[in-house]
């Protein structure tokens, strides 16, 4: 009791209390270690005013439908939550604050004259839950279609096609559907004209070789200069939390991996982490290592492919071709470690799915080694061209500040000056035990965040040659009880194990009621998994953080007063995939 008091008084709890008054908060402790406070409904915009200079980033804004959860003791009465997750880089420390809503009050103040980026936040928020932002400068449909019914997380919304009236699509519903996807600038605070200018409206998108996806910007154009831009995402939606609610803890995995489609494995890392701080599993050693060999692998892979289309999306056709052979190379050894390609779906529950095959050594040594020589042709052939230079230096500009207001993470951060890395400051899975750097650009440009990503392809290999010749030995999943599927050599040995394989993977594991968050550097930046386990065998709510969908809504920050041909620049160098937008 005496160990519980200290804790409350120590630290931004301590502050919080001296500030606001210890009646304002209830804590609730969670699997993860995350400070995590309900806050009163009157006290929210002060609160989270209060925690701005001190937790500086907006990492995540989510709802949860409360209504059907069973395992809520110590929590508030709520039909619905709202958490605000906060970090900081200065403490190195994260903070949860939740708003419990009850119908039919399902509104709360917008923060966006706290955080920009809440924004997009919220507009999901209203768009999956209906729940209303009060002050917001658009609360319009964002994910879904603007002609949806609905709220798709909501607990008693359908989850599946044969749940709904069968779909069609008849040419008057067609143009009804067409007309409510017409731009009308009047709905985003533009005009359409000026005393002495005309402006011109312009979708780029939803389907051009620019836009890297399914992406589409409308923008005001004064001639060829770009006045204003709104980003218009979710045609690559697919309902992956809503998925998560409907799959067992184990066979969710797959569908981890169409998250960042160029991530592979590490797109599982963080599901699976997060996973086991809910069932309180240690990953034995040599699974750590195989992981975060393999993730690295597919940095790599993620980054070639930014690397030649960056080149080529600013003038340059041969790049491209030299780098998806590299990539071509990688890929095989993925291949032949794990079965799988770009979606291998090889991690598991408590370790990843095989050991190691006879003769992985020599295909890994063989490609680090041979790398190096090649990505300094590469900055010879691309980087050091004048012409991409003169595209690329200047172009995309923004401060430290500004990229920490909007929730920039990852490369888009670290180039403008900010030294951060969750695998060097806050090390996950084993990190702890690797040497390497980080790179920082200067500028927070075009030509910085390419820079950065490209150094950290050769830190990569420098992480895989460590992971190479420090394989540990041991098992290459733990024996936890919860470890799905259970390790195939205890299969096989009586009914029992057989049995407990064939319930672990058919119905899933029974993971303890709780949450739990795990944040890791993914190849774009920060990606999470927020858990919540009411005591059963598949997710109650699956909250996807993902680092492209914040990194698009800054587009219309770093392309006013540019040209088109710039803002292609712009786009390639965020360095995105529409599923990690829109999931």
């Amino acid at each position: 009791m005496q160990a519980t008091e200290t804790l409350r008084q120590a630290g931004i709890i301590g502050e919080l209390y001296e500030r606001f008054g210890e009646g304002c908060f209830l804590v609730q402790p969670c699997a993860d270690g995350i400070t995590t406070l309900w806050v009163e409904r009157a006290q929210l915009h002060y609160v989270l005013r209060f925690l701005k200079p001190k937790f500086p980033m907006l990492h995540d804004l989510f709802g949860i439908d409360e209504r059907l959860r069973v395992n809520r003791e110590g929590q508030p009465n709520a039909d619905f939550t709202i958490v605000y997750h906060l970090l900081s880089f200065s403490r190195n420390e994260d903070i949860r604050l939740k708003m419990a809503l009850v119908e039919p009050e399902l509104e709360l103040p917008t923060i966006v004259d706290i955080w920009p980026n809440a924004n997009w936040y919220e507009r999901e928020v209203w768009d999956m839950f209906g729940i209303t932002f009060s002050g917001h400068p658009n609360l319009y449909r964002i994910l879904m279609p603007p002609t949806w019914e609905g709220h798709p997380l909501r607990k008693d919304h359908p989850a599946r096609a044969t749940e709904m009236e069968p779909f069609s699509l008849d040419d008057e519903r067609q143009d009804a559907e067409q007309e409510a996807l017409r731009f009308r600038p009047e709905q985003w605070g533009m005009k359409r004209r000026t005393e002495d200018t005309e402006f011109m409206f312009l979708n780029l998108g939803p389907n051009h070789p620019s836009v890297h996806g399914v992406f589409r910007i409308a923008l005001q154009l004064d001639g060829e200069v770009v006045v204003d831009a709104v980003p218009d995402i979710g045609y690559h939606h697919r309902g992956a939390e809503k998925m998560g609610e409907r799959q067992t803890w184990h066979s969710f995995i797959p569908y981890t991996d169409r998250i960042d489609y160029l991530g592979g494995v590490m797109n599982n890392l963080a599901y699976v982490m997060s996973v086991e701080k809910l069932a309180g599993i240690d990953v034995p050693d040599r699974a750590k290592v195989i992981r975060i060999m393999m993730s690295e692998l597919f940095r790599i892979s993620s980054h070639l492919v930014f690397y030649g289309t960056f080149a080529q999306d600013v003038g340059q056709m041969s790049p491209v071709f030299y780098m998806f052979a590299d990539r071509e190379r990688l890929l095989g050894i993925v291949e032949a470690v794990t079965g799988g390609r770009m979606h291998p779906a090889w991690f598991r529950i408590g370790g990843v799915a095989q050991d190691l095959p006879i003769g992985w050594e020599k295909m890994v040594r063989d490609f680090i080694d041979a790398m190096p020589a090649r990505l300094d042709h590469y900055d010879k052939m691309a980087m050091q061209n004048n012409i991409l230079k003169k595209r690329a230096i200047g172009i995309g500009r923004y401060t430290q500040e500004e990229a920490i207001d909007w929730g920039i993470t990852g490369p888009g951060l670290r180039a403008t000056g900010m030294d951060w890395d969750l695998r060097r400051d806050r090390p996950y899975g084993g990190y702890d035990q690797f040497d390497f750097e980080v790179p920082v650009g200067n500028n927070g440009d075009s030509y910085d965040r390419a820079e950065v990503r490209i150094e950290e392809i050769r830190q990569s290999l420098k992480i895989i040659r460590q992971c190479l010749d420090n394989m540990p030995e041991g098992p290459y999943k733990s024996d936890h009880s919860l470890t799905t599927p259970p390790p195939k050599e205890r299969t096989m040995q009586d009914i029992e194990t057989l049995i407990h394989h064939f319930l672990n993977v058919s119905w899933g594991p029974v993971m303890p009621a709780g949450e739990a968050t795990q944040l890791i550097e993914a190849t774009k930046g920060h990606n999470s998994y927020h858990l919540i386990s009411d005591g059963g065998t598949m997710s109650y709510r699956t909250r996807i953080r993902t680092p492209s969908f914040p990194h698009l809504q800054q587009i219309p920050l770093i392309s006013r007063g540019l040209m088109i041909a710039d803002l292609i620049t712009i786009v390639a160098s965020i360095d995105f995939v529409m599923a990690d937008v829109d999931r």
